[in-house]
């Protein structure tokens, strides 16, 4: 998944920041080159819930460093590290290149829905 480590949690969709506003209604989709998506579902409480390219479901906290948002996987294994990756000011239709936690360019798009 793309995303993750001053470290902020925010405890409130009203006291969130901006830029992650359209993210709370929506959903973040990343793109590999080879065509499988991913989705991202962030929480206002500082949580996400994830499905990753394969499917498979995952879930753990993120928090802002700056323009980035990281990630930091606690569910199916604690992950030893944090995934971090730029993120972009915008509602539905916004979209950015990226790397994927594996280095590979992805393309990040939010999405309408849940």
């Amino acid at each position: 998944m793309a995303a993750t480590a001053a470290l902020i949690a925010t405890p409130a969709l009203a006291t969130a920041p901006e830029v992650l506003q359209p993210a709370f209604k929506n959903t973040i989709v990343s793109t590999y080159p080879d065509g499988r998506q991913a989705k991202l579902w962030l929480n206002p409480d500082g949580t996400y819930r994830a499905a990753g390219r394969r499917g498979k479901p995952s879930s753990g906290r993120w928090t802002l460093k700056g323009e980035e948002i990281c990630l930091k996987q606690q569910r199916p294994f604690p992950a030893p590290f944090s995934y971090c990756t730029a993120v972009r000011r915008g509602g539905v239709g916004t979209s950015w290149t990226g790397k994927a936690v594996t280095g590979e360019q992805i393309r990040i798009s939010v999405v309408a829905g849940r």
